[in-house]
């Protein structure tokens, strides 16, 4: 199938992975590269695993007025063996106007149905679970340029302190910065868009407390509980920055560009660990380690009160780094 411009639009496309929200928008683009040589292209949503051999033919066999159709098969991971083969048989053999969208959620259940329609040819797009920080960080930069943006280095971190982990909104304050900057985003620029969010975080609370600013981490901690952050988000980041503090520590005073591979972090933030490590020894790191923790058992239900136990380990870390 081509577009009015001739450019190709591929017949079978495989959806690999379940980031959720990376998946519905690869569907989303497939149709709307479809849409652009046939507005009126239908989409059908069909759970792989509701179907039969039989229903896939039908859903798939060619319309009496030759209407193109995107015809998605949600959870392909799930089918039994004579689906899967049906699946391969028939994507090799599609009609003209049918465009068939394959969402496997990837891993090992079903390998050979993903594998054997990626040797058919079919047009991958891999959409696996983002978890560590640095590749939540790639998504944002590819957000920006996707949306014809630049974003400073130390933007990214600051972005993703403010807005969170969530990739939906991630990239909808991502285009939003674009659009309100003129294209370039720049870490005021992210402070002053999300200046509510930012102060109110967990990390806001973490930097105050490692910072050994006990006024400071309370009035935090006070704004965040107020405005519904989640205690667990706030013991999270607690120990997130402690044990920052411990890695880079351990790693001595290089370069953090050089260091950022090996400890898995950014530069900005290794070289703020950087400067906030000097001011603690040992014995103030190992009991700030174990107020995290215990922290973390508390608002995961050991504590009869997660909001009084996030403060107390707040004291307590502003007091360790003050141990001698």
């Amino acid at each position: 199938m081509r577009d009015h411009e001739g450019v190709s639009v591929a017949s079978v496309h495989l959806i690999l992975g379940d980031e959720e929200f990376l998946v519905e928008r690869a569907m989303r683009d497939v149709v709307a590269q479809v849409r652009v040589q046939d507005p009126a292209a239908d989409l059908r949503r069909l759970r792989a695993a509701d179907l039969t051999p039989v229903a896939l033919a039908d859903a798939l066999a060619p319309s009496l007025f030759a209407e193109t159709r995107v015809i998605v098969l949600q959870a392909a991971h799930e089918v039994g063996k004579d689906l899967a083969t049906a699946v391969v048989e028939q994507a090799g053999d599609l009609a003209d106007g049918i465009v068939l969208v394959v969402q496997h959620a990837g891993g090992a259940r079903n390998k050979a149905l993903a594998d054997a329609l990626r040797k058919a040819g079919a047009a991958l797009v891999t959409c696996t679970t983002i978890t560590r920080y640095e590749e939540r960080a790639d998504f944002v930069r590819a957000e920006v340029r996707r949306t014809g943006g630049k974003i400073a280095p130390d933007a990214v971190g600051v972005l993703i302190e403010a807005v969170g982990s969530d990739l939906r909104e991630l990239a909808a304050a991502t285009g939003q910065l674009v659009a309100d900057t003129g294209g370039t985003i720049d870490e005021n620029a992210v402070r002053r868009y999300h200046r509510g969010r930012a102060e109110s975080s967990g990390f806001a609370v973490a930097d105050r407390t490692i910072a050994g600013d006990r006024a400071g981490a309370l009035e935090a901690l006070r704004w965040a509980q107020a405005l519904g952050v989640p205690s667990v988000l706030v013991a999270d980041a607690l120990a997130d920055g402690v044990r920052t503090l411990a890695k880079v520590g351990s790693a001595g005073r290089g370069d953090p560009n050089r260091l950022a591979g090996e400890l898995g972090m950014p530069p900005w933030k290794i070289r703020k660990a950087q400067q906030q490590v000097r001011s603690w020894n040992p014995e103030g790191l190992a009991e700030a380690f174990a107020a995290a923790a215990e922290v973390n058992a508390d608002v995961k239900g050991a504590a009869a009160d997660p909001d009084y136990a996030v403060e107390r380990a707040v004291l307590r870390i502003c007091a360790a780094r003050g141990a001698r």
